[in-house]
């Protein structure tokens, strides 16, 4: 089986690297691969060797969970958790303000003593209540070899607080008999809670917002059904329709499951009702559906009112299809996020190293005020590192270029071909059926006899989009089976420079060989079953979403309508969702690289009295992540 789950409680890369690796570890599951912005995993397994209770009792064990049970909502799971962190958030801004007007002296306590004691008080109902999912899920982490962000945000505010606690009650003993000035920092516990929490907050946000285009295909999919029983007719939910039944739709409502049409009627035709089908196929014109037409779930009858019989249901759906596709697009992984991953795992005990370092260099170096500035560098270099930017920067860049291609019916099964995409610089394109309409009114026995222009026509904006595709630097061959005299004609036409004529299935194969040993990296589009050989050859294979099934299984893209801007779409939402991945990778290497020397002192060495404090950390920190999703988002709104 291979199947999208949802995960619940990942807030990192290092967080959905742990899981990922816990699910590839278990005996019979063949590959796992986990999406943090999808907040999902991509499972293959073997039913017959692991359930899908004993996936979830695994992921269980380290701290998250897989949702398996079908009366669960994922929406109201992910609502109540978004409403808990929310008010999570909010009590803990409550008690930063009242943790720093203790600090202030704004409250008029002006005893130290009982000043400390209630910051010490307010800091211990924050840290129980808003903080408690920082310190449970870095102890499950650390029970089984793992760190994640959670590990640095219970570390930094554990040392924050417990420092401030023993300063509380015996600071004047220990360091005020000896001469030196002594602080508490429960502020610096509470703010970064309260950063970390606030962070989090606008990030479900934004993330929400990468999701959207699976949203909107689930929107498309109706909760219930008309079910014609003998003279009568029931509404009826969805879930209880059966193959065979029989259905009535009309004007303006989704067509609930597929089927066959046995009846319909409009005001314009007597035995044709009128359907919108573009969300489907892109074409803007409703289609007339006759008796014995097929309908698709989620598509709208315009005009007049159809009987049908289901034909499939549920997840058979080629609604249900499609959605399933993205959803699993959308949680793969492009190569250069395996490497990220890799380093998410590595990147919380390496900081934690510096973070100590940072302690002893300056408790060694640091003079007089050597260990409460070792103590706050320390905080300060374990708040402000973020694994999250880097394990955002690739995954949520895919969601929403994955999310757009499905807007523009380019459905793409796994982000490795929408990295693929980018690089392709010679496209074969099939003629028939591809690039061309065959005229089915005309009689093919006569065929020869007819002018080209009337066996077949050349489908819209296809010499527009060959164009585009060649100033883009990709050249384009199509490859025929019919006579020289027609290829020639219909390349010319669509502004091909390269053709070929009477191509067998093997010769369309040679080609891609032909083109891959020249340097090339080749697309092929295709949608017969003679087309299969090359499609499966190419470096990305594209299939029409009208050919034949074992075309569209064996292709990595397939377009849905048959307008071929979608080829030139699919290429420049490509490039443009490698350079957002470049752009994120970037600034998310950057900000840590620039960010841990500076929260660290470095610049002390240079007698340049500067430093990140602990709360800043914790507010950067929050900031780099929201940056590489809002980043991310701009693609959305890219043309």
């Amino acid at each position: 089986m291979k199947q999208t789950i949802p995960v619940v409680g990942m807030a990192c890369s290092a967080c959905s690297a742990n899981v990922e690796r816990k699910l590839n570890s278990l005996h019979g599951v063949t590959e796992a691969s986990v999406s943090l912005p999808g907040r999902s995993a991509l499972v293959d397994f073997d039913a017959d060797v692991i359930s899908l209770e004993q996936l979830k009792k695994a992921v269980n064990d380290i701290g998250y969970d897989l949702i398996v049970d079908a009366n669960e909502s994922v929406e109201a799971i992910e609502k109540r958790e978004f409403g808990l962190l929310r008010r999570k958030t909010l009590l803990s801004w409550m008690f930063s303000l009242l943790v720093m007007a203790i600090s202030m002296g704004w409250l008029g306590i002006t005893n130290k003593s009982t000043a400390n004691q209630l910051a010490l008080i307010v800091s211990v109902a924050n840290l129980l209540y808003c903080g408690r999912g920082f310190y449970v899920s870095a102890a499950k982490q650390l029970r089984h070899g793992a760190a994640n962000m959670d590990t640095l945000v219970a570390l930094s505010t554990a040392v924050a607080f417990l420092f401030s606690a023993f300063n509380t009650f015996w600071g004047e003993q220990v360091w005020g008999s000896r001469g030196m000035e002594w602080h508490t920092y429960f502020d610096v516990s509470v703010m970064i809670i309260t950063f970390v929490l606030t962070g989090r907050l606008l990030e479900e946000k934004a993330k929400d917002g990468t999701a959207s285009s699976i949203r909107q295909l689930m929107g498309l999919q109706p909760k219930t059904a008309r079910l014609v029983d003998g003279d009568k007719l029931e509404d009826v939910p969805i879930s209880t329709i059966e193959k065979g039944d029989v259905l009535e739709v009309r004007a303006g409502e989704k067509i609930p499951v597929d089927g066959e049409v046995t009846w319909a009627e409009s005001f314009m035709t007597a035995d044709a009702a009128y359907v919108d089908e573009s969300m489907i196929s892109g074409e803007p014109s409703p289609v007339a559906k006759r008796k014995g037409s097929r309908v698709l779930a989620g598509t709208i009858p315009s005009q007049g009112k159809l009987r049908m019989k289901a034909r499939q249901i549920g997840e058979e759906t080629a609604l249900a299809h499609i959605i399933r596709m993205v959803q699993q697009a959308q949680s793969s992984k492009a190569p250069v996020q395996r490497v990220i991953d890799k380093a998410a795992l590595v990147f919380v005990p390496v900081v934690a190293g510096i973070s100590l370092m940072t302690f002893l260099a300056w408790w060694i170096l640091g003079g007089n005020a050597a260990l409460p500035q070792g103590v706050l560098s320390a905080i300060a270099v374990l708040v402000i590192a973020c694994p999250c930017a880097m394990g955002l920067a690739t995954p949520t860049a895919l969601m929403v270029g994955i999310g757009k291609a499905a807007e523009k019916q380019v459905l793409i099964k796994d982000a490795s071909a929408l990295e693929r995409l980018r690089k392709v610089n010679a496209i074969v394109i099939d003629k028939t059926g591809t690039l061309t309409i065959p005229n089915q009114n005309i009689d093919f026995t006569k065929a020869d006899e007819l002018p080209l222009d009337e066996r077949e026509t050349l489908k819209p904006n296809a010499r527009a989009v060959m164009e585009r595709l060649q100033k883009a630097g990709v050249e384009v061959y199509m490859m025929s089976g019919d006579k020289e005299e027609a290829a020639r004609y219909w390349a010319e036409k669509a502004g091909i420079r390269h053709y070929r004529s009477k191509a067998l299935p093997q010769d369309k194969e040679q080609l891609v060989r032909q083109l891959q040993a020249e340097g090339k990296v080749v697309a092929m589009i295709g949608d017969g079953i003679n087309d299969t050989q090359a499609l499966a050859l190419a470096d990305v294979s594209m299939a029409m979403g009208r050919g034949t099934d074992v075309a569209m299984d064996v292709a990595q893209v397939t377009l849905m309508g048959d307008d071929l801007q979608s080829v030139a779409d699919a290429v420049a939402l490509s490039r443009h969702t490698v350079r957002m991945i470049w752009q994120n990778l970037f600034w998310a290497f950057i900000y840590n690289i620039v960010c841990i020397p500076l929260a660290a002192g470095v610049l002390y060495l240079f007698d340049i009295d500067f430093q990140i404090s602990p709360m800043w950390a914790s507010a950067l920190m929050a900031f780099s992540s929201l940056s590489v999703v809002l980043n991310s988002m701009r693609l959305k709104f890219m043309k």
